[in-house]
């Protein structure tokens, strides 16, 4: 299996997140501190953080086998400037994971309510870098051609299949 082709399925799934999270875990937060929803509640918004983190990682080792294909048609400062987007991204997705893990299971009350108020707040910081990798990576597809990477070597195979059919008439 081509793993290189896994990077533009798996990066949906963290962007995504990076942009729903500070909202999400606002509303458990506030939720959680008007009574509104249990304290339980709250490890439901870890495991959303926790899959953020998990697959920025996962799509950022995917795209590290999709570049080895992609440097043949795109310059590698452009994606070196890529690589570094997505790294600060992982590493905020996995930092702002500890004020989360510690909301979720800090004992007294008051302190794991500020806990997740700053873990709203945090959530920001991989939005903005997630962003920023996002922008670097469609211009990377859409500027300076990255899908032409598989296109080409997708269009080689069907003309060479196309040939090797003419061939047997």
């Amino acid at each position: 299996m081509d793993f290189s082709l896994l990077h533009p399925q798996l990066v949906h799934l963290p962007l995504a997140l990076a942009v729903l999270m500070p909202f999400f875990a606002a509303v458990v937060a506030w939720a959680w501190w008007r009574k509104k929803l249990p304290r339980a509640a709250w490890f439901l918004v870890l495991g959303m953080q926790v899959l953020l983190a998990g697959g920025a990682f996962a799509a950022k080792q995917a795209g590290e086998e999709a570049e080895e294909r992609v440097e043949h048609v795109v310059a590698e400062q452009v994606i070196e400037e890529h690589a570094e987007a997505a790294e600060a991204f992982v590493v905020a997705a996995a930092v702002t994971t500890l004020p989360f893990l510690l909301a979720a299971f800090v004992r007294k009350e008051s302190v794991a309510l500020g806990l997740a108020a700053v873990s709203s707040l945090s959530s920001c910081v991989p939005l903005v870098l997630a962003i920023l990798a996002g922008q670097s990576g469609g211009a990377l597809v859409y500027e300076h051609g990255a899908a032409n990477a598989y296109i080409d070597a997708a269009g080689s195979q069907a003309a060479t299949r196309s040939a090797d059919d003419d061939d047997d008439d």
